[in-house]
């Protein structure tokens, strides 16, 4: 087997793939090895724009920055971003070639291998060692032919597998073995031993069960990682499973609301917000009672046209004009600044069926769907307040303004979004706005935060549960055999 490349499983989704993959670069990094992460396939509605132009998946993203790598598309050469639940946008090598559904991109996937493996090459050639992420689970019988994501990536290029599984949901030694007996002989020799996440309690509890398992199965458990309380790690795909929010004691705290679209898409620019003590964010889901607000703000959005009308048969429009009527502060980001017009126009079919689809019509413009992206970085400054904005845009539609509104920001490549008249609406294309300390401040000041404190340093947080996590592989983790399997001659502690 080569020992460049180590390939990290998982028995489900979800159960911690992401973020031992980012854990791993950190803690490698740190030691002077040239690492990269990589990703062969990915379904996620959360992306960035890399430094070659490109867009993929954000938990990739991250992984780079823990290796101290800018994002590049050879880290994520197939992205998936589903339109519908049947169908979705192909992106290779950072680039939308098609929409497929299911059927067609199954019969797509030997041409989609050749992308994985050309990307895969390039970063053999230009680091030292690759750490890849499976995606959902090995042992999906139904999806084994043609597959470019998990063992038929390993066998394609002949590397060792760590299988990780999470204590937390139940039945982990179940999820092991049934992971591994419905693998193939040669897959199951790729399998060079176990992780366990998300572990609570007194370890001596589980030793008989870790001791079961290497003997029923051959194969050594690498460590077992705990459950951390309060761990930020941005998102691949899910929604945040609850509101960690503690309402503040004599302070002031701005209620935020976001309407859990069914193609939500880059909520991650939303953790900015989550994570500011003094702000109360909640994402609302179908059949949820609309709460009052301070801030409403319309994400992003996968399928604008479709996602409009989930939202008008939610109430969300009546809502948001009795909202508005008594002062309350609208945004919109990216698809929900599209919404804020007063036409959608899919000409193409782009996102789900050709045709046009009407707006809120808070602002007197329209946008068109083509077929070619703009993805780019960017930077500027917020036009009501000269403070310094960075960020990043993802989106295929072209907005015409038919009235003029003061623009949201200056960026570098010119004027971004409108602010209404009254100053009540703001609309961007720019993700990420709220991660500058000074910008998320400035915008959290304008929905009605009147007492503002110091705004968090996203970044900085970020960077420190990367470490936290890194800390984690020395703490809980075989470092020896890590050291072993990746043929490194380092010094263990």
């Amino acid at each position: 087997m080569r020992t460049q490349t180590l390939m990290i499983q998982g028995t489900t989704s979800d159960v911690g793939k992401s973020m031992l993959v980012t854990a791993l670069c950190r803690w490698l990094a740190r030691q002077g090895v040239s690492i990269a992460p990589f990703k062969p396939q990915n379904m996620a509605l959360n992306s960035v724009v890399t430094r070659d132009g490109g867009e993929i998946g954000r938990a990739q993203a991250v992984q780079a920055l823990a290796a101290g790598l800018a994002p590049h598309t050879d880290m994520n050469p197939v992205l998936l971003k589903p339109n519908t639940d049947k169908n979705a946008q192909i992106i290779i090598h950072g680039h939308a070639i098609a929409n497929m559904d299911a059927c067609g991109f199954h019969d797509y996937k030997s041409i989609a291998l050749k992308a994985v493996l050309e990307s895969h090459s390039r970063l053999i050639a230009k680091y030292d060692k690759i750490i890849v992420e499976g995606a959902g689970s090995p042992a999906e019988i139904n999806l084994r032919a043609n597959d470019i994501a998990n063992m038929g990536f390993a066998e394609a290029v002949d590397c060792p597998v760590i299988l990780i599984a999470d204590i937390d949901r139940g039945g982990v030694f179940a999820h092991l073995v049934g992971t591994l007996a419905l693998l193939s002989e040669t897959e199951q020799a790729r399998i060079q031993g176990f992780i366990i996440n998300r572990f609570r309690g007194d370890i001596a509890l589980l030793q008989p069960g870790l001791d079961w398992l290497e003997q029923y199965t051959g194969k050594p458990v690498l460590g077992v990682l705990p459950y951390l309380q309060g761990l930020h790690l941005e998102a691949e795909d899910a929604l945040p499973r609850t509101n960690d929010f503690v309402t503040p004691m004599e302070q002031d705290y701005l209620r935020v609301i976001v309407p859990a679209l069914p193609r939500i898409s880059n909520h991650t620019d939303f953790d900015p917000l989550r994570l500011h003590p003094q702000v109360n964010l909640q994402y609302i889901g179908p059949g949820d009672t609309i709460p009052p607000a301070d801030l409403i703000i319309l994400p992003g959005s996968k399928s604008v046209c479709a996602d409009l009308d989930w939202l008008r048969e939610q109430g969300w429009e009546l809502a948001i004009r009795r909202h508005l009527r008594y002062g309350g502060k609208l945004m919109g980001i990216c698809g929900g600044f599209q919404m804020l017009g007063k036409l959608i126009h899919d000409p193409d079919g782009l996102e789900g069926d050709r045709g046009s689809a009407h707006g809120f019509a808070f602002f007197n413009m329209e946008t068109t769907l083509k077929p070619e992206k703009l993805l780019r970085n960017t930077q500027g400054i917020l036009a009501f307040h000269k403070t310094t904005v960075t960020g990043y845009e993802i989106h295929a539609g072209i907005t015409t303004y038919h009235t003029y509104y003061p623009p949201s920001a200056h960026l570098m490549h010119g004027d971004d979004g409108a602010i209404s008249d009254d100053g009540l609406i703001l609309g961007t294309y720019l993700h990420g706005i709220f991660e500058s300390p000074l910008a998320c401040s400035e915008l959290l000041t304008w929905a009605g935060l009147g007492d503002l404190k110091n705004t968090p340093d996203y970044h900085a947080i970020r960077e420190a549960q990367i470490d936290r996590l890194a800390d984690c592989i020395d703490q809980y983790l075989d470092t020896a055999h890590l050291h072993r399997l990746l043929n490194l001659h380092v010094n263990t502690p």
